[in-house]
């Protein structure tokens, strides 16, 4: 027990504010240092009465009408516990000292009270105040940390306020992929980190192929000075806010909040992605009226695609032609955001990087007030025109994932329990990275319109109905796509398809029907086909009735060939076209989806035998006959053969 005592002691004279320079001054006395962070944070989250731009005239993507109406519905019953569960139950409380494992536990008795609060809140769009109370904390964003900058400011809220704010964010991301740029590569279902690293690498390669000039803007920080946000339904939470801020324990000040976003709030990474989309909508009015130009990735002539800018919640980037009128007009763009939104560019974190040899390069950066440059670089904590091959420049990549195999190593003594990290480190990383390379393969299929998509489809070209992209020749491509497209052949072993329309898929050659090809099943058939390869739906014929196959041969069948004939309208009895858009299936995944786990143990074990246990050890199944089961399963029953090699 007193370890644990002198680690608490330890942890809180490490984290303890004796002193913290505020403006250039610095404060020493205990009541100075409280009253000063009270004073700074208050100061910071009140707004500005002054001018602000006028956002009015700026295009914005618009929800439907009905979804709009979809999202002031009542709230079920469902949709509120769903919405708790999701939540970690053991994070730090706020005022109310109580954790959501406490609501989680207690959902049975409390029940009732909760959902009144979220009816009345449904009906009033309010709730009571005290609810909103928020402790301010600051941690250090580095040692030795002196200046308030040096520190990020955390939110604890109170439980049933954070329960509120999730059951609202729940339903807000429903929606959020409609009204958010495809530069946006953050808390939108369906877009991930890596798609916006993809993407500025091919920009980059793109550039340096056609040995074209170009500058990157690069920026790591977008400060949240405060954001004006009016959403219905989520206002009064925002408005509602009053800080207490934490110094060495103790709280300082008691302030309304009239701005800003709250670092731990649910509801704040969506809002800040909502208030992206101004800085969004003003790049791309520039590029359109030709202020900046972008940089366009071409393949072959009919696809070609300008990319501009990519967010990745407050790292920007953005790619424009290296002369100073667009370095300007991009300087007026940044200036607007800040005054439209209150959000603020640190350029203090950020840097324009040439493509190729550009000069006045310096002179640029003065103008624009950041440092300047050069690639390789790193963004989102990734390589950024690097060479692939090059083993130094992912060194820091390499070792934080040897890290965390060997904490996970280190977690896991039983190899039984977990067999796949008995092997080598060096195996785990190579098969683990094939099973992640495989996902892009995947997505390329099973992902509709995303950016990163469009840019690979407009660089490189496509094949197969559009669900493969086609192989990078030469020097052209960036190695990253090149080491990608390699893990084809496997994945495509193990994708089928899902009937729709069938305009998309073959009717012989792709898996679609009983999990196998129909050429390999019906070879004879095949062969004599008219058209090997047509498509589902050339092989459909609306006509008959309500529809039916249309199968098509070279010459009339024999007496002997009809079985075959039958046996294969037998096989596609279940299955014709609908109005649904065709799509692919993972074969060993749940619910038909690629899930990295599961392929990694595919790839590491492929011929494994997978023991059905969700089949056998059923609740409705007397336990003697699943045992039976599970005998046979494993081939331990005695049947006649075994006894006869028994003898």
């Amino acid at each position: 027990m007193g370890f644990f005592h002198r680690m608490t002691n330890a942890h809180r004279n490490n984290n303890s504010l004796d002193r913290i320079k505020i403006d250039g001054v610095w404060l020493v006395e205990e009541q100075e240092v409280r009253e000063g962070i009270a004073n700074a944070y208050q100061q910071r989250l009140s707004e500005d009465l002054g001018w602000k731009a006028d956002i009015e005239r700026i295009q914005l993507d618009q929800i439907s009408q009905q979804e709009a109406e979809n999202l002031e519905i009542p709230l079920s019953e469902y949709e509120i516990h769903s919405a708790l569960m999701e939540m970690s139950g053991n994070k730090t409380p706020g005022p109310d000292g109580f954790t959501m494992a406490f609501w989680q536990s207690c959902w049975g008795f409390v029940k009732g009270e909760i959902l009144e609060m979220f009816k009345e809140f449904h009906e009033q769009s309010s709730f009571l105040k005290s609810l909103n109370n928020t402790f301010l904390v600051l941690i250090p964003k580095k040692g030795g940390a002196a200046d308030l900058g040096d520190f990020r400011p955390i939110s604890l809220l109170g439980g049933l306020y954070k329960f509120m704010a999730k059951v609202l964010a729940n339903r807000l991301k429903r929606v959020l992929n409609k009204v958010v740029a495809p530069t946006q590569n953050t808390f939108v279902m369906g877009r991930q980190i890596l798609d916006a690293s993809l993407i500025a690498n091919e920009v980059i390669d793109s550039w340096q192929k056609r040995k074209e000039k170009g500058l990157i803007f690069l920026v790591e920080d977008t400060t949240q000075n405060g954001i004006w946000l009016k959403v219905v339904g989520v206002w009064s939470c925002i408005s509602s806010t009053k800080f207490s801020v934490l110094v060495n324990g103790v709280p300082a000040g008691f302030f309304l909040s009239s701005k800003g976003l709250r670092q731990g709030d649910p509801l704040s990474p969506y809002l800040f992605v909502l208030g992206m989309e101004v800085l969004d909508a003003l790049i791309r009015r520039a590029v359109a009226g030709g202020y900046l130009s972008g940089c366009s990735i071409q393949g072959d002539r009919r696809h070609n695609l300008k990319i501009s800018h990519l967010f990745f919640v407050d790292d920007t980037i953005v790619f424009y032609e290296a002369n100073k009128e667009h370095l300007t007009h991009l300087s007026w763009i940044l200036l607007w955001f800040e005054a439209a939104s209150g959000l603020r560019i640190n350029l203090d974190k950020s840097e324009i990087i040439p493509v190729g040899v550009v000069e006045e390069i310096e002179e640029m950066a003065v103008e624009l007030g950041c440092r300047v440059g050069s690639l390789p670089s790193q963004y989102l904590g990734l390589p950024l025109g690097a060479p692939n091959k090059a083993p130094s420049v992912w060194d820091g990549v390499e070792e934080k994932m040897r890290r965390r195999l060997a904490r996970r190593r280190e977690a896991s003594r039983d190899p039984w329990r977990h067999p796949h990290l008995a092997t080598s480190g060096k195996s785990v990383e190579v098969l683990l990275n094939k099973a992640l390379l495989g996902k892009w393969i995947w997505r390329f299929a099973y992902d509709k319109d995303n950016l990163w998509k469009q840019v690979i489809t407009a660089k490189y070209g496509q094949e197969g109905h559009g669900w493969r992209a086609k192989r990078a020749h030469g020097a052209f491509g960036v190695g990253v796509w090149k080491e990608i497209w390699k893990e084809t052949d496997w994945c495509w072993d193990n994708t089928g398809f899902i009937v729709g329309k069938g305009s998309k898929i073959n009717f012989w050659t792709d898996v679609w029907c009983n999990g196998t090809r129909l050429s390999q099943n019906f070879p004879h058939l095949f062969a004599m086909a008219s058209h090997r390869n047509a498509t589902v739906e050339e092989m459909w014929y609306q006509n008959f009735g309500q529809g039916g196959w249309n199968l098509r041969f070279l010459r009339d069948f024999n007496d002997w060939e009809m079985d075959m004939i039958g046996n294969l309208l037998h096989v596609l009895r279940d299955y014709k076209p609908s109005m649904e858009e065709d799509s692919v299936c993972w074969k060993g995944g749940r619910n038909g989806k690629f899930r990295v786990k599961e392929v990694y143990r595919l790839v590491a074990r492929p011929n494994v035998i997978v023991f059905l246990s969700r089949c056998i050890w059923v609740d409705s199944v007397p336990t003697k006959v699943a045992f039976y089961a599970w005998e046979a399963t494993w081939g331990r029953v005695l049947t006649l053969d075994r006894l006869q090699k028994r003898g």
